[in-house]
């Protein structure tokens, strides 16, 4: 018997929920990599991002400094990913991104 993916299931209905274009700045302060951070993102949340702007600084392994990013999500992924960033003590803040488009 073949049994449904339930992966699958919850990925397709994510596909349709609306998403939004976040600026998202992340204060680094030493306690998680900036590497294991970039890597979680995309990995563990499945928000690919592009890196606008970096600023760390490396201190016997740690990571300090801020970084910028932009993602394109839905409401319900972001929330996911600003409580991940709050249990790991990472100041955080977003700003939606609008673009104007001439026609």
């Amino acid at each position: 018997m073949i049994t449904p993916n339930t992966n699958l299931q919850i990925l397709q209905s994510k596909i349709h929920l609306p998403k939004k274009e976040l600026i998202v700045e992340i204060e680094l302060n030493g306690k998680m990599k900036f590497e294991h951070l970039m890597n979680t993102i995309y990995n563990q949340f499945g928000i690919c991002h592009r890196v606008l702007s970096a600023n760390v600084e490396y201190m016997n392994g740690n990571s300090f400094g801020s970084v910028q990013l932009y993602i394109n999500v839905s409401s319900e992924d972001y929330q996911q990913l600003e409580i991940y960033l709050n249990k790991n003590k990472l100041l955080n803040t977003s700003v939606e991104y609008l673009c104007r488009k001439y026609s």
